[in-house]
């Protein structure tokens, strides 16, 4: 799209009046509350579903790619922040056997097509955390801070100036965020160790992908305390997924030295871009947060509602069930939350609240993915059905244990309560509880024991290894400078690896199978 067309179509987004948009959001409330109360948003069982991103690498060298949006639409994935960046989302299936058969089957049927696609374009879709190595003759601060400026004309006819992200998807929301009044709400930097970089926009969280396990309750007023049980083993996952402890060798403060990033550097750091790219720095909490413990599904509605908004969208009428509280649905496309309730669907009978779980990275292949989502499905299924201790486990702890997994992976030390009500630290023991929960939740609803220890393996072979896709990155860039390799090189030689060791895995393998490499 060209650049002035953009700027025109966030010029209209910018003149939506703000007030109105959060009261008529407001109003939207009453509409889902009243069909809660009526039982509209139950499901007869659990439901789960999967959002997996990607960027895309030139496939001889694995520099960064950006994805014609015609190849986009060729393939049947969704544009995200980035031009680079490409998304998949399942379709919602029962959670059983058959149901998480079908989630894998749907992303390996439409990957396998992707990646045949793309292949003739010398292009590769990667699933990863972070990507290092950017296009080729560029920095990646140039890449993720270029802008223009272009003046626009708004509906009431004045010309405006318009902040333009050169690399940003042509969605007006994302570049609308650079050029409201409220633009300050947000840090537009990545501030991490030995990494400090200043944009205009909020294109720097194009660095980072992730998946997304999604779960349905089936009785919409029970969704807190599904929630809360989501808070507490967010820790835990995380620690067993982080997959982005390097930046590209570019970003790096020019007076660190290799050793000090390897010492000072942590196993997750999308974490810490998301917040410090969408957060305002000078103020407390951010709009991209660990979140309190919710008591009732209400709650949970009028904290979006109450969020801080920082673009007013306009609304455009639907035929979809949510479209009767579109407003709502807007705005909670800004809620940016590690877990988030969700309150959706595109008819009466398909209405649903769901747990969004976003604190995973992308994973080194799909079965690794499905591993996650089958965790966390049988998680929220067993820790619920047997009310499981862990839910006392204080917040404070449970959000300490986040942060710890961000920074230290799996050699982070995390506290737990275990089946038995006893208060522990020692990982080996919380993930022998914890795996054992999953795999609980999958046989109680239908699965062999068989097929929820196949689906829970990879986990567990991490946990029994002491090895995560960080820690294989790490492993991997300090063998390269211990051959005399310089930081850039090495960062270089591992994220080919990573690469490498994906096209032979992908579809069919997992993560473990590289350990050991």
């Amino acid at each position: 799209m060209p650049e002035e067309e953009l700027a025109a179509r966030v010029a209209d987004v910018l003149a939506v009046d703000a007030a109105d948009f959060c009261q008529q959001a407001e109003a939207d409330t009453e509409v889902i509350k009243d069909a809660i109360e009526e039982g509209v948003f139950d499901n007869p069982q659990a439901i789960v579903g999967l959002e997996y991103e990607f960027y895309a690498i030139k496939a001889d060298d694995c520099t960064l790619r950006r994805v014609p949006r015609r190849l986009l639409e060729l393939i049947g994935f969704e544009k995200e922040l980035g031009l680079h960046n490409a998304e998949m989302t399942t379709s919602p299936q029962p959670l059983n056997a058959p149901g998480l058969a079908a989630q894998e089957s749907e992303v390996k049927a439409r990957l396998r097509t992707a990646l045949d696609v793309t292949q003739s374009e010398r292009m590769r879709l990667v699933s990863d955390g972070l990507w290092t190595i950017p296009p080729e003759g560029e920095t990646a601060g140039t890449y993720l801070a270029d802008s223009v400026e272009r003046t626009a004309t708004t509906p009431d006819g004045t010309d405006r100036t318009i902040r333009i992200a050169t690399n940003m998807s042509d969605s007006a929301r994302y570049h609308a965020m650079a050029n409201t009044d409220r633009a300050e709400a947000a840090g537009m930097r990545i501030a991490a160790p030995h990494v400090s970089l200043r944009a205009d926009t909020v294109m720097p969280e194009s660095l980072i992908t992730s998946i997304q396990p999604h779960y349905q309750v089936a009785h919409a007023p029970d969704l807190p305390e599904y929630f809360n049980y989501a808070l507490r083993i967010a820790g835990p996952l995380l620690a067993l997924g982080v997959n982005s402890p390097f930046f590209p060798a570019d970003l790096y403060d020019e007076d660190a030295t290799a050793d000090e990033i390897l010492r000072d550097g942590w196993m997750e750091h999308r974490i810490s871009v998301f917040e410090t790219v969408l957060n305002d720095p000078t103020t407390g909490e951010g709009k991209v947060r660990f979140p309190h413990d919710l008591e009732t599904v209400d709650e949970a509605i009028d904290r979006i509602v109450a969020d801080d908004t920082i673009v007013p969208m306009p609304v455009e009428p639907g035929e979809r069930f949510d479209d009767q509280f579109p407003h709502f649905r807007r705005k909670h496309g800004t809620y940016w939350r590690w877990v988030r309730p969700v309150f959706g669907g595109p008819t009466r009978s398909a209405a649903n609240a769901r747990i969004e779980f976003r604190p995973i990275p992308a994973q080194p292949t799909v079965r690794d993915s499905v591993s996650f989502l089958a965790a966390f499905a049988g998680l929220m299924e067993s820790l619920t059905r047997l009310e499981h201790p862990v839910h006392e486990l204080d917040w404070q702890l449970a959000r300490e244990n986040f942060y710890a997994a961000m920074t230290d992976g799996l050699e982070a030390e995390l506290t737990w309560i275990t089946n038995d009500g006893r208060e522990i630290t020692d990982g080996l023991e919380l993930y022998e509880d914890l795996l054992a929960h999953a795999e609980d939740g999958l046989v109680n609803r239908g699965l062999s024991e068989e097929d929820a220890a196949k689906y829970l393996y990879p986990l567990r072979r991490r946990v029994r290894q002491k090895v995560t896709p960080a820690s294989w990155k790490r492993e991997q860039v300090r063998a390269a400078l211990e051959d005399g390799a310089d930081l850039a090189d090495a960062i270089e030689r591992m994220q080919q690896r990573y690469v490498t060791r994906q096209s032979e895995t992908l579809l069919e393998g997992s993560f473990a199978d590289w350990i050991g490499d």
